[in-house]
């Protein structure tokens, strides 16, 4: 069994382009026929210079080379170019291609990826949702939603009738290239008003779980965590820029909330040393951190720790389904993050599902998903710009930031 062909999709998710504004995709086939599907979550450069990354890596590193020897061909690519280091790009196009060899593998050996990594640790998983507006909403309400802690809350509840237990939310932004600031007074009190709102909605049907998108500084991230203590969130998520090691140890010293990182980390070293300055929750992005492999590495880690793994999702579905395998496999498992689209659901045949807020592990071989090829090719990804993009305007200190929960303009 030896790969031998690699196919490449950018697909672009209708709008508002939930899970970023478009997904790398790629299917390998081996020489005796089967195929594997894989996502690239790699985004810092556009889309056609990436899809030349992941055929570069899958050509020197990968062509012509058994399924099976995932480890080795990790470490061709995490050594290329004598570096022996994370690199995002080249070694989160190794990372989609991987989740291809485990899908392989699992078909190859009729059994699901997550029987290949120790086993069925966990039936079903506790699954979390971003809070959205409602579909249907008018653009002002749309835009409003993101500040008004009536729509939030309303949101909120809504998704714990449906059986949700924790609920993600973002109202200190902005996303801003300047990450590293002070945010505006009135985005702290925004963000009091918002978890109390919710709270008040959901009582302790729920947790909630607070997200920055690493924009603080250590000091002003203290700040904005003591605001928020008394609601109790179950996690402070990325609070300042991802390389300030140092300055996470200080955040996480000084707050009672359990601080999580690492959606922008990449490979196990980055994650190694998140955990030793106090992060209790790690948040690998599959399809940028190494692929399930390391994934599994990184979840070994953090169990060593005390921590604990909530894969994260802003993605597309076959990233989804790699995270739920690695999730099923996991003693340290917190939950996954799950992105429930039309859209998501039509684009892969088989994909996992939330159930009343869990999601029963899968049983089918492999990653048990198809794409539909027609419906990928038919939403192909046609321009330049990148998956996500942060803004270059400063935090506004006058008039308040909001940020709109990644979708795509």
């Amino acid at each position: 069994m030896k790969l031998q062909n690699l196919e490449i999709f950018t697909v672009a998710p209708p709008p508002p382009g939930w899970g970023g504004r478009y997904w790398l995709i790629v299917r390998l086939t081996t020489a005796c026929g089967i195929t594997g599907l894989g996502e690239v979550y790699a985004s810092a450069i556009g889309p056609a210079a990436m899809r030349a990354v992941i055929a570069d890596v899958f050509a020197r590193h990968m062509d012509g080379e058994s399924p099976e020897s995932i480890e080795l061909m990790s470490r061709r690519v995490w050594s290329s170019g004598f570096t022996q280091r994370a690199d995002p790009t080249a070694f989160g196009a190794f990372a989609g291609l991987e989740m291809a060899c485990w899908d392989i593998l699992g078909k190859a050996r009729d059994r699901p990826v997550w029987a290949l990594l120790g086993g069925k640790m966990n039936a079903s998983l506790r699954a979390y949702t971003y809070l959205y507006p409602e579909d249907g909403v008018s653009p002002d309400e749309a835009a409003r939603f993101w500040i008004d802690p009536e729509a939030q809350a309303k949101a909120a509840a809504a998704r714990v009738a449906e059986g949700w237990t924790a609920v993600k939310f973002d109202p200190a932004g902005p996303y801003t290239i300047r990450g590293g600031h002070a945010p505006a007074l009135s985005d702290i009190t925004r963000s009091v008003a918002i978890c109390a709102a919710i709270r008040a909605a959901v009582g302790d049907r729920a947790d909630l779980l607070f997200g920055t998108h690493g924009q603080f500084t250590p000091g002003h991230a203290i700040r904005l965590a003591r605001a928020i203590e008394v609601h109790d969130p179950l996690w402070f998520e990325e609070p300042i820029p991802p390389d300030d090691i140092a300055g996470l140890a200080e955040v996480a010293r000084a707050t009672s909330i359990p601080v999580a990182s690492g959606e922008r980390f990449c490979g196990k070293m980055e994650f190694a040393a998140a955990l030793r300055a106090g992060v209790r929750i790690v948040q690998p992005a599959l399809g940028r951190a190494g692929g399930i492999w390391e994934g599994k590495k990184i979840a070994i880690l953090a169990e060593a720790q005390g921590a604990q793994i909530a894969p994260h999702l802003y993605a597309g579905p076959v990233e989804w389904a790699a995270n739920v395998h690695l999730g099923v496999s996991c003693p340290n498992l917190l939950m996954v993050e799950a992105i429930e689209t039309p859209f998501h659901k039509s684009l892969v045949r088989g994909g996992p599902r939330v159930e009343g807020g869990f999601v029963p592990a899968p049983t089918a071989p492999g990653l048990g998903i198809e794409l539909d090829e027609a419906l990928a090719l038919a939403h192909a990804y046609t321009g330049d710009r990148l998956h996500l993009e942060m803004q270059e305007a400063p935090c506004d200190w006058k008039n308040g930031n909001a940020f709109a929960g990644g979708a795509a303009d």
